[in-house]
C-alpha cells in the first residue's frame, strides 16, 4: 500500500480497482441526468406535460435518492461494496426501462422517482476507494473516482440528445436513447461483479453482517446533532409530496391535499420510528462510556452535510435546469444547449481530483474547504448575471442576455466554469475529508453527506419552481456562503489524516 500514487500505472491492483470503479459511477451518473437534456422532445410527446410537470419530474430525479444513500451507505459497511455496486446496477434497469417507454405521467412520475435511486453508486465507490488507499493518498484517489465519475452527467447532457434525436431520431429516438443508458449499465453491472473484490490480498477485513444501520455517536451532543440532522432528510420528501400535489393533469390534480397531509404524517411517523432506534442504539453505550479511541466528532459530521448539501446540493439542480436555462435565453438548439450546459459538469474531469489534491496538499483539508465554499459564492454569484430580465409572457419571467452578441455566451460559458471548477472542488474536498473522520462508518458518513446532496437539490429545485433562474443562482450563493460560516465553527481538523496505512 505504500506504492507511489501513480494514476495509470495499471500493473497496481488498486488503480485498476480505482478506473473500474470510477466508470461503473460514471454509468450511473449518465443514466440519473438522462431526462434532462430530453426537455423539449418530452413536452412535445406528451400533451400533458407542462412546464411545471417537468420540473416536478426533476424533483423526482433527486428525491428517493435521500433514502437510498442512507440505505445503501449502511448495506455497504454491512456487505462490501462490490456487490452492491453490481446489484444497484443491475436492478435500477427495471425502473429505466418503465420510464422509457412511460405513456401516462404517474408512470413516469413513479418509475423517476425508483430510478433516483441509481444515484446513490456514488457512496458506494467512497468506501471501495477507501479500502484501496491510504490516507495520504485519499483525497486524489476519491477526488478523481468522483470527478471523472461525475463526469456521466455532462457525457448525459451532450451524448443523450445526440443519440435520441440525431443519431436514433423520429417519434421515439429519445425513448431508445434512455433504453439503451439504463440496459449499459446494468451490463457494466454484471462485469463489475466479476472485476473488483473489496480489499487488496493481504488487506482483508471480516465485514460484521450483524453491525446496525445507524451510526454511533460518541457524544451527548453527537446524539442531538444527530437527532436534528436527520429530520431534514424526511422533511425534502415533504417538499417533493406538496409540489407533486401542485401538479395539474388534465385538469385535475395529481392527488388531493388530504392525500398529501397523509403522506407528511407517514414521513414523520418514519422519523420518529427513525429517532427511537437511534435513541435506543446510542444511549446505553453513552451511559456505558465511549472508549477515547472510539471517539469522533460528529459536529463535523453536520459540517460536511452542510458543504454537501450546499456544493453537490447546487451542481444537482444546476444540470438539471441549465440545458433549458441557455436554450430559453440564448435561443439556442436542445442539442447546443446541452453541449454549452455540459461544460459546467465537464470540468469534473480536473476540478474535483483538484480539490482532493489540494486536501492532500495543503496541510490543513479544513482551510481547503473553507476556501471552496467562497468561491462557490462567489460563482453562483457571477453566474446570477449571465441574464437579465426579458418581458412577462403569459403570467411567466422571461429571461434574455445580460449582453448582445455570440461573444456574452461564449463568456457566460466561461463564468459556468469558473463557477463549476469550485463547486466540484469542493465536493472533492468534502470526500477527502469523510474517511478520515471514522473509517469503520465510511459508508455510514458518506451516506448520510451524500443523502445531504440530494436534500440540497430537493430544496433548491422546490425553490426553483417558484422563483426565475436569475434569482435561484444568487440563491444558490447564499446557501455556500451560510455552509461557510458553519464550517469556520463546527468542521474540525481530523487526526490522521495524512497517514501511510
Amino acid at each position: 500500500m505504500n506504492e507511489k500514487f501513480k494514476l495509470f500505472d495499471f500493473s497496481q491492483e488498486r488503480v485498476r480497482v480505482l478506473h473500474y470503479t470510477w466508470i461503473a459511477f460514471f454509468l450511473t451518473f449518465f443514466v440519473w441526468f438522462n431526462m434532462a437534456p430530453l426537455k423539449t422532445a418530452m413536452t412535445e410527446s406528451f400533451s400533458f406535460l407542462t412546464k411545471g410537470n417537468f420540473k416536478a419530474l426533476l424533483l423526482c430525479n433527486v428525491a428517493l435518492t435521500i433514502p437510498a444513500r442512507i440505505i445503501i451507505g449502511a448495506l455497504v459497511d454491512k456487505y462490501g461494496p462490490r456487490v452492491v455496486f453490481s446489484g444497484l446496477m443491475v436492478v435500477t434497469v427495471i425502473p429505466g426501462l418503465f420510464f422509457a417507454f412511460g405513456t401516462t405521467f404517474m408512470q413516469l412520475v413513479i418509475s423517476r422517482l425508483l430510478l433516483s435511486s441509481i444515484g446513490a453508486g456514488f457512496v458506494i465507490g467512497i468506501k471501495m476507494t477507501d479500502n484501496w488507499f491510504p490516507p495520504k493518498h485519499i483525497g486524489r484517489a476519491e477526488g478523481f473516482y468522483a470527478g471523472w465519475g461525475n463526469f456521466g452527467s455532462a457525457a448525459a447532457a451532450g451524448l443523450i440528445p445526440y443519440i435520441g434525436l440525431t443519431l436514433i431520431g423520429g417519434e421515439f429516438g429519445w425513448r431508445y436513447a434512455m433504453a439503451i443508458s439504463s440496459v449499459l449499465t446494468a451490463v457494466y453491472g454484471v462485469f463489475y461483479y466479476f472485476q473488483v473484490k473489496d480489499y487488496p490480498t493481504g488487506k482483508e477485513v471480516i465485514v460484521d453482517k450483524s453491525k446496525s444501520s445507524i451510526m454511533p455517536v460518541s457524544s451527548w451532543s453527537g446524539l442531538y446533532q444527530y437527532l436534528g440532522w436527520t429530520i431534514p432528510l424526511y422533511a425534502a420528501l415533504g417538499l417533493l409530496a406538496r409540489n407533486l400535489q401542485k401538479q395539474v393533469i388534465n385538469g385535475e390534480n395529481m392527488f388531493s391535499m388530504d392525500m398529501m397531509y397523509m403522506m407528511w404524517v407517514g414521513l414523520a411517523a418514519f422519523y420518529f420510528y427513525k429517532a427511537y432506534k437511534i435513541i435506543q442504539f446510542n444511549v446505553p453505550r453513552l451511559k456505558a462510556g465511549i472508549p477515547e479511541e472510539e471517539k469522533y466528532p460528529f459536529s463535523s459530521v453536520g459540517a460536511l452535510n452542510s458543504t454537501y448539501f450546499a456544493n453537490f446540493g447546487a451542481e444537482l439542480a444546476v444540470v438539471s435546469m441549465l440545458p433549458f436555462f441557455f436554450e430559453s435565453t440564448f435561443k439556442i438548439s436542445p442539442q447546443m444547449a446541452g453541449l454549452v450546459a455540459g461544460s459546467f459538469a465537464v470540468i469534473n474531469l480536473v476540478a474535483r481530483p483538484l480539490g482532493g489534491y489540494l486536501s492532500d496538499k495543503m496541510g490543513s483539508r479544513k482551510k481547503t474547504m473553507l476556501m471552496y465554499m467562497v468561491g462557490i459564492s462567489i460563482g453562483f454569484g457571477l453566474m446570477g448575471l449571465i441574464s437579465n430580465y426579458g418581458p412577462v409572457v403569459d403570467g411567466v419571467q422571461t429571461l434574455v442576455p445580460m449582453y448582445e452578441g455570440t461573444w456574452w455566451l461564449v463568456v457566460s460559458i466561461l463564468i459556468t466554469m469558473f463557477a463549476s471548477m469550485f463547486v466540484q472542488g469542493a465536493e472533492g474536498a468534502t470526500f477527502a475529508m469523510i474517511p478520515a473522520i471514522k473509517k469503520d462508518m465510511t459508508g455510514r458518513i458518506a451516506g448520510m453527506a451524500g443523502a445531504y446532496g440530494n436534500v440540497g437539490a430537493v430544496t433548491y429545485l422546490y425553490i426553483l419552481s417558484m422563483v426565475d433562474s436569475k434569482t435561484f443562482f444568487f440563491i444558490l450563493a447564499a446557501g455556500a456562503l451560510i455552509s461557510f460560516f458553519y464550517c469556520a465553527v463546527a468542521l474540525k481538523e481530523p487526526k490522521g489524516a495524512f497517514g501511510e496505512e
